[in-house]
């Protein structure tokens, strides 16, 4: 039985796979992004941090929780489909990375609800917030990967430090603090994906 294009959620019509494959893909990083603290919805706490240091914090915290998602999802992209000479070495890597970043996704989220924010974790709001490079689909030997696992790695590491020094200006030293530990993490793990490099 031929399938039938479904209909998207925006109620246009589903493109064909051949045209949607002719098209270059969009490039990722918008030029501007919408401020993350326009909507943001507030439960309340009685936790110290003024209200509107804590509207910042979650909206800084939820772009954070986006591209951690995103990571988590390059990391099992490589996972899966590395091939060649390391392939057991590098199979097995990918997915210890995986595990640290998917407690780094817990911890982001957890915090945002800790403020009494809402943890903005859906497909959607990872598509319109990640500004980590897309991964290259189709790529399968380990060089490969190593490349855009380490270029993923790097801009994540890069926006947490960002962050961190953000987190000190609104005097959040708890969120600051968790953010130091996961840049640790992803530096960590950026140097043993380099090495696959460098010889």
């Amino acid at each position: 039985m031929p399938r039938t294009p479904t209909q998207r959620r925006d109620g246009k019509g589903a493109k064909s796979r051949h045209r949607a494959a002719e098209k270059p893909a969009p490039a990722r990083i918008p030029e501007e992004t919408p401020d993350p603290s326009s909507d943001t919805k507030l439960f309340s706490t009685k936790n110290d941090l003024p209200e509107d240091k804590r509207v910042e914090v979650i909206g800084l915290l939820n772009q954070r929780l986006a591209e951690a998602i995103d990571l988590q999802t390059q990391c099992k992209q490589a996972h899966w489909n590395v091939k060649g000479q390391s392939f057991i070495g590098l199979h097995k890597l990918f997915d210890e990375i995986n595990e640290d970043v998917e407690s780094y996704v817990d911890l982001i989220a957890e915090r945002v609800v800790q403020l009494g924010g809402v943890a903005e974790g859906t497909i959607g709001a990872v598509e319109q917030r990640s500004k980590l490079p897309d991964y290259p689909i189709g790529i399968a030997a380990g060089p490969e990967h190593v490349a855009a696992l380490s270029d993923a790695l790097s801009a994540f590491g890069r926006a947490a430090r960002i962050t961190i020094a953000e987190m000190d200006e609104l005097e959040d030293a708890d969120s600051a603090d968790m953010l130091t530990d996961i840049s640790r993490g992803i530096d960590k793990w950026l140097w043993f994906v380099e090495a696959h490099q460098q010889a």
